[in-house]
């Protein structure tokens, strides 16, 4: 078991909407022995550095995952890397190809060398939904980062470190995701726009996700992607809710705000995969998550995959949104009031442009 309150963690990635939440996590909550925080946007890392420091146990620096030789140097006596920056936005990537193999591709080939030269202990990659039967540059970019801390693991020899990675399903309140994006509608009076009626998605709040990524951390043995166990909503679903709470704060009666389908944008899915069939063959069943072993055992005979909290060693379907009991609109309403993911008002001023970190 990973002991986080005396190790030394490296996070990639730190000013995005999961970096500064497992930032926030692992200063305040552990704490860490020590942390440090790589991120190349050097406004919100003065933030970071404002808000943490004076814990005593938090540094930061400028970096990039492109430049192999600053990340060597922040691993040195590191233990534990969490590594989150990427391209995320898909759009983005499909116009700028070759800079989302730069970072995502790339970027995690210098993570696993700088962390295999230094010693570190274990490097958790945050992967993404999109990397199941990938139908974007994106996607196929977290799919092959996946690949990579895979195959990391085939090249260990003793004590080198153990690489896994984690699955996101939509982390609600994250930049970019539909919470926000609805609040804004919403705020102009809509209409509140939809790709397609029967959308599904698999949904978690940011704290839930972080807490995966760290659970990870411990139950890693090298190779597998953890995926964590999620509620599924309709995204129509969550779209009325949001109109019936939020109109009457923005001065609008909750009828009066339309919902118009526009469509589904390009490589977009009608519904969410966190697990192929081809998966289900060699995925075990836990209390909390799936844990997805390599395909190729052969190359890792040496890791034995055993885990606490074992509800079944063999999964018989995949996890699909499509193929899961929807949450009730009262449900839906409980986990955004929980959750605290309709504090007023959104201000994207408040949050600068991601293009680098997720």
């Amino acid at each position: 078991m990973t002991d986080l309150t005396k190790s030394r963690v490296l996070v990639t990635g730190c000013c995005g909407t999961i970096g500064n939440e497992l930032v926030r996590q692992l200063v305040e909550t552990f704490p860490v022995g020590e942390l440090i925080g790589i991120d190349n946007n050097e406004s919100e890392l003065f933030f970071l550095e404002q808000r943490f420091a004076p814990a005593g146990i938090a540094r930061f620096f400028l970096g990039d995952v492109r430049d192999h030789e600053k990340l060597s140097r922040a691993m040195r006596g590191v233990d534990i890397v969490f590594h989150v920056a990427a391209f995320k936005h898909v759009i983005l990537c499909e116009r700028s190809p070759m800079e989302a193999v730069q970072t995502n591709i790339l970027g995690m080939s210098n993570v696993i060398q700088a962390a295999t030269d230094n010693g570190v202990e274990k490097v958790i990659f945050t992967s993404s939904d999109k990397a199941v039967n990938p139908t974007s540059v994106m996607g196929t970019s977290k799919l092959m980062g996946e690949r990579l801390m895979t195959a990391a693991n085939s090249n260990r020899r003793g004590n080198g470190p153990v690489f896994a990675s984690t699955r996101f399903g939509n982390v609600l309140g994250s930049r970019g995701s539909v919470v926000p994006i609805f609040t804004e509608q919403i705020k102009k009076g809509g209409p509140v726009t939809l790709t397609d009626d029967k959308m599904t998605r698999f949904i978690m709040s940011i704290p839930q996700a972080v807490r995966m990524v760290i659970d990870s951390a411990s139950m890693a043995q090298g190779g597998e992607v953890f995926i964590t166990k999620m509620p599924v909503i309709r995204i129509r679903d969550l779209a009325e809710v949001m109109i019936r709470l939020l109109a009457p704060q923005f001065g609008y009666k909750a009828q009066d705000i339309p919902i118009e389908i526009i469509g589904m944008k390009p490589g977009e899915k009608l519904y969410e995969e966190l697990m192929s069939h081809e998966e289900t063959r060699r995925s075990q069943e836990l209390t909390d998550y799936f844990a997805v072993v390599p395909a190729f055992r052969s190359l890792y005979e040496d890791i034995s995959y055993e885990y606490e909290g074992v509800v079944s060693n063999s999964v018989d379907r995949p996890y699909i949104s499509a193929e899961e009991a929807l949450m009730s609109q009262n449900e839906i309403e409980r986990f955004l009031l929980d959750n605290n993911l309709l504090e007023l008002p959104f201000d994207h001023a408040d949050h600068p442009d991601e293009r680098y970190w997720p």
